[in-house]
């Protein structure tokens, strides 16, 4: 009596999966299979990645002194420098940049800590500088800082060879205004 429910039960997790890999030779009535028992939950994908993004919004934070030169601050891990291979984290948990890859998800009021982050690093922070790679602003903290938000692609092998770079990015838009510490004789922040 349960083999048959075992057998839907397993062909369903099959669909499933030819679904989740996109498995385009399988008939479109098997698809509609699924569809049709996707309701009534006899599998499902179970963790905390069941689902993906497709797409790669790195947020860069960005520094400056006078408003129009901006110097990125270097994530440790997360993608940034076009030319910086990704790196292999395992069995590291790099928090902030992880934390960076839901909130490049949303908005910063959505993550309280972002604008906390931000605070600090224009207070140059030992502890917070130290999550980065390469702080742009060794000597002293910058006077502005802002964040914008980008899309991140591989490139591919052969525009690797030829350039260089392992990433292409396009600016989707700001993510974080530019702000400072100190208004007055300077005036608000570009």
């Amino acid at each position: 009596m349960t083999a048959p429910f075992a057998l839907i039960i397993f062909a369903a997790g099959l669909l499933q999966l030819a679904d989740l890999l996109s498995i385009q030779w399988l008939p479109p009535s098997a698809f509609q299979i699924y569809s049709d028992l996707e309701p009534v939950r006899i599998v499902n994908g179970y963790g905390l990645f069941a689902s993906m993004t497709i797409s790669r919004p790195e947020i860069i934070i960005e520094g400056s002194n006078d408003g129009n030169t901006w110097l990125d601050y270097e994530f440790k891990f997360k993608a940034g420098d076009l030319r910086h291979a990704p790196r292999w984290v395992e069995p590291f948990q790099p928090r902030l940049d992880w934390q960076m890859w839901f909130a490049a998800l949303g908005d910063y009021r959505r993550s309280p800590w972002f604008s906390n982050l931000m605070l600090r690093l224009l207070e140059g922070a030992p502890p917070v500088l130290a999550l980065f790679e390469r702080n742009p602003f060794p000597q002293a903290p910058p006077k502005y800082i802002r964040a914008l938000v980008y899309d991140y692609q591989f490139t591919t092998w052969s525009e690797r060879r030829v350039e260089g770079e392992w990433w292409h990015r396009r600016l989707l838009g700001g993510y974080f205004p530019a702000v400072s510490l100190k208004r007055g004789e300077e005036g608000e922040a570009p």
